[in-house]
C-alpha cells in the first residue's frame, strides 16, 4: 500500500497503481465529479495518472488556476479538432491555454469571420457532447516528424525538430484527431460544459514579424454554462466602461495618425489626469515614498527579462536609436 499525503495533511492509503480519478473518488463522490487533474509532488497531471510511490497530492477543480488550465487547454484541442473536421485543409499552430480562455494561431487561405467562428463552435459542441476520450502517446523523435508530416502539419514538425534532444515528445489522440501536446487534460472531451469562442486576431509565427502571420481564434471554456454567461455579462460591461469609448464620448482625448497609440488629451482629459496624478503623488509621499523617472525608451534586452517580448511583441513600438 502507498501513503498518500493530502493538502490538508491527512493522510490515505491506496494500492500501488492507482489513478489519481480513484483516489478523488476515495475522498468523495462530488470531488470526484468535479476533479479536473491534479498536483502529485508539485507537479500538474491529469487524472488518469497512476500512482506508484508515496507522494503529496492535491485534487484540482475548476476553482483552482490550474484546474482552468486543463480544462481551457482541452478546449483548445476541441477547437483544433472542429477546424480539422470542417477545414481538414488548415494547418495548425500551437494552442495554449491562457488566463481567461484558451486560443489557436492557424495557417489558412481564407480569413475566419465571425460567422465562421458561428459554424466552429456548434462543432465545438457536438465533439463535447460526444465525449470523446483523449488518449496520450509517446513516439520517438524522428517517427514523430514523419507521423506529423504525414498528416501535413509543417508547424508540428518545426515544433519537433526544435525540442530538446532528450525531451519526451508526446501526442494526444481524441477520436480520428492526434495533437502534438505535453498534457496534461481532461480525460475526455465531456468534462467541459460550457465554451465559447470570442475574437480572431493576427499572430506571426513564433512571435517574430519575420515568420509568417497566422489566424489566432480566442475563445473561452467553463465548467459551467451559467458561470460563461456570468463571464459574458461582465466582458459586455466592461466594453462599456472602455476608456476608448468613454474618451471620446466624454471629450477627454482623441487619437490621431500623427501618434498610433498615444492619446491627444482634451482639456477635460487634462483635469483628470492632473488630478489623478495629483493624487497619486499625495498617497505615495504619505507612504514615504521617492519618485523617480525612467526613460520613455528601453533596450530590447529589458522586455526579454520581463516576459513582455514573448506575450506582446506584436502590439509593442520599436525604433533604433
Amino acid at each position: 500500500m502507498l501513503s498518500i499525503t493530502l493538502i490538508d495533511g491527512k493522510k490515505i492509503e491506496v494500492e500501488k497503481g492507482s489513478k489519481v480519478i480513484d483516489v478523488a473518488g476515495k475522498l468523495s463522490t462530488s470531488l470526484k465529479k468535479k476533479a479536473l487533474g491534479a498536483k502529485l509532488n508539485g507537479k500538474v497531471v491529469e487524472l488518469n495518472q497512476p500512482i506508484n510511490e508515496d507522494c503529496k497530492l492535491e485534487i484540482l477543480t475548476f476553482d483552482d488556476e490550474d484546474g482552468k488550465k486543463i480544462l481551457r487547454h482541452t478546449a483548445s484541442h476541441v477547437l483544433a479538432q472542429a477546424i480539422k473536421r470542417l477545414y481538414p485543409e488548415v494547418k495548425l499552430a500551437i494552442g495554449p491555454a491562457i488566463d481567461s480562455g484558451f486560443y489557436y494561431d492557424v495557417d489558412a487561405d481564407f480569413s475566419f469571420t465571425p460567422e465562421l467562428l458561428v459554424k466552429l463552435e456548434n462543432e465545438m459542441n457536438k465533439i463535447v457532447k460526444e465525449n470523446i476520450k483523449l488518449e496520450r502517446f509517446e513516439l520517438p523523435r524522428e517517427k514523430a516528424i514523419e507521423f506529423m508530416k504525414d498528416r501535413k502539419e509543417p508547424y508540428k514538425v518545426q515544433l519537433i525538430k526544435d525540442l530538446p534532444e532528450d525531451a519526451v515528445i508526446s501526442f494526444y489522440k481524441q477520436g480520428d484527431f492526434v495533437d502534438l501536446c505535453a498534457g496534461p487534460h481532461l480525460p475526455s472531451t465531456g468534462k467541459i460544459k460550457a465554451i465559447k469562442l470570442l475574437s480572431i486576431a493576427g499572430a506571426y509565427w513564433r512571435g517574430n514579424e519575420k515568420n509568417k502571420m497566422l489566424q489566432r481564434i480566442y475563445g473561452t471554456a467553463f465548467e459551467k454554462k451559467s458561470d460563461l454567461e456570468n463571464y459574458l455579462k461582465m466582458m459586455e460591461e466592461a466594453k462599456k466602461r472602455d476608456h476608448r469609448k468613454l474618451g471620446k464620448e466624454l471629450d477627454l482625448f482623441s487619437m490621431h495618425e500623427e501618434g498610433p497609440g498615444f492619446p491627444f488629451f482634451h482639456p477635460k482629459g487634462m483635469i483628470i489626469r492632473n488630478e489623478l496624478q495629483n493624487f497619486w503623488r499625495k498617497m505615495h509621499r504619505k507612504a514615504d515614498y521617492d519618485e523617480v523617472m525612467t526613460p520613455i525608451l528601453l533596450n530590447e534586452e529589458l522586455w526579454h527579462q520581463s516576459g513582455h517580448w514573448d506575450h506582446y511583441k506584436e502590439n509593442m513600438y520599436f525604433t533604433k536609436i
